[in-house]
């Protein structure tokens, strides 16, 4: 999130403070890729609309607790479902320009329609009322000033930020590595849910990172903790991006005409996609390694 100074949440900013700072910056970068996706057939809208949802959904859950009240979580469910109407499109050009080549003509053709009409739903679900009452909601939520708290006989002190994100973090951390157990043996599915913990563990740390920025070599440390987050991700989302291509073999087959036969050179492209298993393992071992190097940048705050 690209910050003004004034707007960067700090080591004393309360938690439920810096929540609303970076929704607020979330919310600017969905304004301005929702603008690209209505007038454009460029990836990038659609690639960027679902980045800022899902750091949106990713600060709700991080600051669970810090807002009284629900409206954390009914906004997290409209980012998750918007998210959604726009992971068609994403996933289709995924296939065709990462996870496949040597795609076919006809297969290129019908592919052609079907990003079309992938781009029509998203375009509709970021125009239409949901849409407009979910960012009107946005704005209020990221504008409100904190509740004010009675003081007490004896106040508690606040909670600072870097307080919150030692706990945070360890917690996060730590639940990656049991996730990774057994690396080399994890099946898809359990791939799947250490790619959600360790995408969690990225935003939280992004997201924190300012609160010990003051103190000595945490920045550093914060940096290459963050790039080995991230390529870990990377690594954990290229073969979750293989698991998918059935999906979109299957939308590319339903798309065709009865006078389209794409039957053979799906089945070409499927196998395409399957390939290279070992190779993304290969790319994921490393990743961890570097991953399990990184220093908690928390812990010498």
């Amino acid at each position: 999130m690209a910050s003004s100074p004034d707007k960067e949440p700090r080591a004393g900013t309360a938690p439920d403070v810096a929540l609303r700072l970076i929704v607020a910056g979330c919310r600017a970068d969905l304004v301005k890729y929702r603008a690209v996706v209505a007038t454009s057939r460029r990836s990038i809208g659609i690639h960027q609309t679902r980045v800022a949802l899902r750091r949106l959904r990713a600060a709700f859950s991080l600051f669970r607790g810090a807002v009284d009240g629900p409206p954390g979580a009914a906004l997290s469910a409209e980012a998750k479902w918007l998210a959604g109407e726009c992971a068609p499109a994403r996933d289709l050009h995924v296939f065709l320009t990462e996870t496949v080549s040597d795609v076919p003509p006809l297969v290129r053709r019908v592919s052609n329609r079907l990003a079309a009409a992938h781009l029509e739903r998203a375009r509709a679900a970021l125009a239409g009322a949901r849409f407009t009452a979910f960012d009107r909601q946005l704005s209020a939520f990221a504008a409100k000033s904190p509740v004010a708290t009675p003081p007490a006989k004896s106040p508690a002190p606040a909670l600072r930020l870097d307080d919150f994100g030692r706990g945070v973090l360890e917690t996060r951390h730590r639940k990656v590595i049991r996730r990774a157990h057994r690396l080399e043996q994890l099946d898809s599915e359990r791939l799947h849910r250490l790619r959600i913990a360790i995408k969690k563990l990225r935003y939280a740390a992004t997201y924190l990172r300012p609160a010990f920025a003051s103190a000595t070599f945490a920045s550093p440390a914060a940096k290459a903790y963050i790039e080995a987050t991230v390529r870990l991700q990377g690594a954990l989302g290229a073969l979750n991006d293989r698991a998918a291509a059935a999906q979109v073999v299957a939308d590319l087959a339903l798309a065709a005409r009865p006078t389209e036969d794409v039957t053979q050179p799906l089945k070409v492209l499927a196998k395409q996609a399957a390939s290279g298993g070992k190779r993304c393992r290969r790319r994921l071992e490393r990743a961890w390694k570097d991953f399990r190097k990184a220093e908690r940048f928390w812990r010498r705050a």
